[in-house]
């Protein structure tokens, strides 16, 4: 994807002076690195100097992890993710954390190697043999890392860019592309490849390597365009509110579990979580998942700044990532953070979802606090535009998947939203992508409309939707004979007719610039190999223009390019592992779990995301994964239940049922999974007004308030 022109036109428009102070910054920042390491001293560097994990109480003479991640964003940013990227790190346990290479090894023994590769990568580069570098098999376990120090004593060879990411995308606006070209290219490799790029262009002759950068991000942002929003909670009633406006941060709790970055998986964070609160451990997983959010977030991410339910104190902008300051007394977790508070408000009616520190925030409630922003002169905007979000982040993925794959099966427990999310993406791909999270009546004309939308090619809809049983077979999907009126005499012939998908095919080769979508609802339902035939080997996107011949017509079949699949399977009826190999294959599968921020919401004492987390917890414990409950029973018209009654209603009519099914009538499971609302005895389930079974639920299903709220 050359873009020579665009690129020319914009390094014209580039101002530079802006940028200048910038410049010196990232060059104090590397200057610091030199001083405190300089390339001498790496020979006898001991481990204690490299590693993040150790004491880091002394400011002055932080290690050189810290000093690459949290000391230089000035040069450029390797934040987010865990130690990992670090290669060698001391875990919050006290174990020393190494990647799989070296794990035989004492620490001492894996740094020396590590320290090793370190220095023949100096000395490789410095002697012009960058191919050395491809043969440091232990520096491939912290690409980033390597690439930002090659970058940061050699800036005449290296890019101040280290995602990899990132590097493959700006290659290929400057024509270096399809990256694939260069496949098993290693990150410090690839930023040489587009150092050569931008060194091949004139206009860039007199231009500080930090300029190159900002240019590039400026002009060709890699980063998504629709950015992550979160309504975080500066202390308990904002009581930190101050600190964070005033130092352009915000933090939070559980500084037990000491450092975020030191957590590889959700999973891992929350077996620490449960250490420091054993009575939450039905709400730690979700907490977990939250925290490591945050670590996460990237510039350019919104963030919501509030004072209980209704208050807003402002909106912010992602600056700079995740750190863990330890010299804070608490709320040691803290991401900087541009505020405005223009966007300061009050709201008539307070949000259920605002009851924790973290809360998802859907686009129409940030269009809420936007237009309820006060545009005074006097308002302080530090940050950049705050930026709507266009799509949702699932959509948007499933979306990218859908692209590379050419077919999908969102999968995952009953009532999760795959049919759902299955029309999201079909609304997104027909320029109906303001009525995803539009009211709920809204959103069903706008899926009515897609639905029933006129014809395209040959009578074929852009959108069809079929739904899989047994009795589907292939003669619905792709040819057969079937009973037709007779011409002449009264009764039935049989004729050969094209099902469903060669009709949509044709259709989609006569129109090719326009997306043809078959959306199938339960598609583990059917007999898949059956139904599918000989197209199962038609289906894949780089077979997609070759053509079959089919067996009862022998006419030739192609699946055209712009034709997607987009299947549901529900995983309590049959998991993945039951579909056909040639099936999985040949699909992309994503995971429709349980979404607890969808049901962020309280009715009397019951917190509905704690009740749906520890109720699926204990179904997954009892059994499996497969079994949970999904969150749409938990909603009406899109919103999170609203009374004592009509939780009654769900739970006595929906849940239990469900539950009871499982089961399979036996006592034992219901109780465990129940408590107190099932008899040992018998298995019967308590019955009780809606007053007193909200109360029963909110103890029944609990997590500790000192965890979960904020």
């Amino acid at each position: 994807m050359d873009r020579g022109t665009d690129v020319e036109q914009k390094i014209e428009a580039f101002d530079r002076p802006p940028w200048k102070e910038s410049v010196a910054m990232a060059e104090r920042d590397r200057q610091r690195v030199l001083t405190d390491f300089p390339r001498r001293a790496w020979r006898d560097l001991p481990l204690e100097r490299y590693a993040l994990g150790l004491d880091q109480a002394d400011r002055a003479n932080r290690p050189f992890c810290w000093l690459l991640e949290y000391g230089t964003e000035a040069i450029g940013s390797i934040r987010g993710g865990s130690a990992a990227k670090h290669i060698i790190y001391r875990h919050h346990s006290g174990e020393w954390r190494l990647p799989k290479p070296l794990r035989a090894a004492s620490p001492q023994e894996a740094w020396a190697r590590v320290r090793g590769e370190f220095v023949e990568a100096f000395d490789a580069v410095e002697a012009g043999d960058f191919r050395r570098l491809d043969d440091l098999d232990t520096l491939t376990y912290g690409q980033a890392l390597v690439t930002k120090t090659l970058a940061t004593y050699f800036p005449e060879h290296f890019l101040p860019i280290f995602s990899a990411g990132h590097v493959r995308h700006f290659t290929e606006v400057l024509g270096g592309g399809p990256y694939k070209t260069y496949g098993g290219v290693r990150t410090w490799q690839a930023n040489r490849q587009l150092f050569d790029l931008v060194r091949e262009r004139p206009m860039w002759a007199d231009w500080h390597p930090h300029e190159v950068m900002r240019f590039l991000y400026q002009n060709f942002n890699p980063r998504p365009q629709q950015r992550a929003v979160w309504k975080i909670a500066p202390g308990e009633r904002g009581r930190l509110w101050e600190e964070c406006r005033a130092q352009r941060f915000i933090c939070v709790g559980w500084d037990e579990v000491g450092d975020l970055g030191q957590y590889e998986s959700d999973a891992e964070l929350k077996t620490a979580l449960d250490v420091q609160w054993p009575g939450s451990k039905g709400g730690n997983l979700r907490l977990a998942r939250q925290l490591l959010a945050f670590r996460d977030l990237d510039d350019g991410d919104v963030i919501v700044a509030n004072r209980g339910k209704s208050e807003v104190l402002a909106l912010g902008t992602v600056n700079g990532g995740y750190a863990y300051d330890e010299i804070r007394a608490e709320y040691r977790h803290t991401v900087r953070v541009d505020w405005d508070e223009s966007y300061a408000q009050t709201f008539a009616a307070p949000e259920n979802a605002w009851q924790q520190t973290f809360a998802k925030v859907p686009e129409k409630l940030l269009r809420r606090i936007q237009a309820g922003r006060t545009p005074a002169p006097s308002a302080v905007a530090t940050g950049e535009p705050v930026v709507v979000q266009q799509l949702p982040t699932h959509v948007q993925q499933a979306i990218q998947l859908l692209d590379r794959k050419g077919q999908i099966i969102l999968h995952g427990p009953p009532g999760t939203g795959k049919t759902r999310l299955a029309l999201s993406i079909a609304l997104a791909l027909t320029g109906r992508a303001a009525a995803i999270e539009a009211p709920a009546a809204e959103r069903a004309a706008a899926v009515a409309a897609l639905l029933n939308a006129p014809a395209a090619a040959l009578g074929v809809p852009p959108v069809t939707l079929v739904t899989f049983h047994p009795s589907y077979g292939y003669e619905d999907f792709v040819e057969g004979f079937k009973p037709a009126p007779a011409a002449k005499d009264p009764g039935l012939n049989l004729l050969l007719q094209d099902g469903i998908f060669p009709r949509i095919c044709e259709a989609a080769a006569q129109e090719p610039g326009r997306t043809f979508l078959l959306l199938i609802d339960e598609i583990n339902r059917g007999d898949l190999a059956r139904i599918f035939g000989e197209l199962i080997t038609i289906l894949e996107i780089d077979k997609r223009g070759m053509p079959v011949r089919l067996p009862i017509s022998g006419k030739q079949l192609a699946a055209p390019p712009n034709v997607r699949l987009i299947a549901t399977m529900n995983t309590a009826d049959r998991s993945i592992g039951h579909l056909d190999a040639a099936i999985r294959r040949r699909f992309g599968f994503i995971d429709v779990p349980p979404d607890l921020d969808a049901v962020d919401g309280s009715v009397g004492p019951l917190d509905l995301a704690t009740f749906l987390s520890v109720l699926n917890a204990r179904l997954v414990a009892e059994f499996g994964p497969d079994h949970r409950i999904g969150h749409a029973c938990l909603l009406k018209d899109d919103q999170p239940l609203g009374t004592e009654e009509e939780i009654a209603t769900v739970f006595y009519h929906e849940i239990v049922p469900q539950i009871e099914d499982y089961a399979a009538g036996r006592a034992e499971p219901l109780r465990t999974v129940l408590g107190s609302l099932a008899s040992l005895e018998s298995g019967q389930v308590a019955r009780m007004s809606p007053a007193d079974l909200t109360r029963t639920l909110a103890n029944e299903f609990t997590a500790s308030d000192e965890v979960l709220d904020g």
